[in-house]
């Protein structure tokens, strides 16, 4: 198993220029081999990363002597993702690799695992030496290998360790999931957690710092600065979104060996012109993509329930479907006379998680082992292997 721990580095003014160096020549080989691939392509012949690179290596002594400035694998290593890139784009799982720039897209070179070492609270970096680390590695194994990114005006390190194999908890217990807007993930259980709408609250800042930044002139120092400072402002909601995020799913996945979500139509739901934006600033497929790799790792298993299964306007006790609920309405009531539940307001999200958690059981077959406290404060019991 292969585990990633991003580190924030605290460079000193010339190891980050000597850091921005790397990247750059990363960038420039990377545009440099898309380039002679595509004149290759298009002249009937067959290039490969290896050719590319050899062709490169022939020349850069005379043509490129500043690459050799920085690590080796700044250059070595643009050759090898180009390669990846192109066969997912041939066998349909990507799209085709573009050229990259200096201000849009993100600085980034790799290390080796022969080409860098981890000390305390540092690392070695080829050519450049010791950087200081904000935190020791967490993970103890055999390091993989490290890329080096900037984000704003910080740099980072992730660190790829290889690690063995943990032995699952099997955990008996099951809930299901209602996510949303106006709460961020409804449990059968009741427990809610609120979606605190990170970007929404900073949205005035935001076009304050975009609006000073389009009214610099371009090229200047000015703009750089108004750009840096819009930056920190996104990576500030991602970072406080990233921390609600992974708390949320780490007690999920520690606490239940099975999950029933729903299997939402995330494109669909963006192309709300009125919600789009607040489907993006709840990152609700950020949320299930890392609920899903956690519960995983611990031995569980995710359960999607249909995108048309009537999780909000069906009974969660009798199966009674209002079949005139709208979004506006946000507690259910039940209309069938025989139901415990016969009109009394029920809340939305918390009767459409426990539709879930009935319909995920109904999937894996173990709908007969439920117990009838569904939806109380009770965790619901499964057998041992449902996990």
């Amino acid at each position: 198993m292969i585990r990633a721990h991003k580190i924030r580095l605290h460079p000193t003014p010339e190891q980050a220029n000597a850091l921005a160096r790397a990247a750059g020549v990363a960038r420039f080989v990377w545009n440099w081999a898309l380039a002679e691939w595509n004149r290759q392509y298009e002249a009937g012949e067959k290039p490969t990363a290896l050719k590319l690179k050899k062709q490169f290596n022939e020349i850069r002594r005379v043509q490129f002597p500043w690459t050799w400035e920085v690590t080796k694998n700044a250059s070595d290593q643009p050759f090898l993702d180009l390669g990846k890139a192109f066969t997912a784009f041939f066998e349909g799982k990507a799209k085709r690799p573009k050229f990259k720039s200096k201000k849009q897209n993100k600085a980034s070179f790799y290390l080796a695992n022969d080409q860098f070492e981890v000390g305390d609270h540092r690392l070695w970096v080829p050519k450049l030496g010791w950087v200081n680390m904000a935190e020791n590695l967490r993970f103890k194994g055999r390091v993989t290998g490290a890329r080096i990114t900037k984000t704003a005006d910080w740099w980072f390190v992730s660190l790829q360790v290889e690690l063995p194999d943990a032995i699952p908890t099997k955990k008996p217990a099951a809930v299901g999931i209602d996510v949303g807007l106006n709460r961020l993930a409804t449990l059968s259980t009741g427990e809610g957690v609120e979606n605190q709408a990170f970007l929404k609250t900073a949205l005035k800042k935001l076009r304050q710092a975009n609006k000073r930044l389009h009214r610099r002139k371009p090229g200047s120092k000015n703009r750089e600065k108004a750009r840096r400072q819009v930056a920190r402002l996104h990576y500030r909601i991602t970072s406080l979104r990233d921390d609600v995020f992974h708390k949320l799913t780490t007690k999920l996945a520690n606490c239940y060996g099975s999950i029933g979500i729903e299997d939402l139509n995330l494109k669909g739901l963006l192309k709300n012109r009125r919600l789009s934006r607040s489907f993006s600033d709840a990152a609700l497929g950020k949320l299930l993509s890392l609920l899903g790799a956690k519960v995983e790792q611990r031995g569980g298993q995710v359960i999607k329930v249909g995108r048309f299964f009537p999780s909000s306007k069906t009974c969660h006790c009798c199966g009674w479907k209002w079949e005139a609920m709208t979004l506006k309405d946000r507690t259910f009531v039940c209309q069938n006379p025989s139901c415990p539940y016969f009109q009394f307001p029920q809340d939305r999200d918390q009767n459409a998680s426990q539709n879930i958690l009935r319909e995920a059981l109904h999937l894996i077959g173990l709908i007969d082992q439920v117990v009838s406290g569904i939806g109380s404060d009770e965790d619901v019991n499964l057998p041992a292997d449902a996990g």
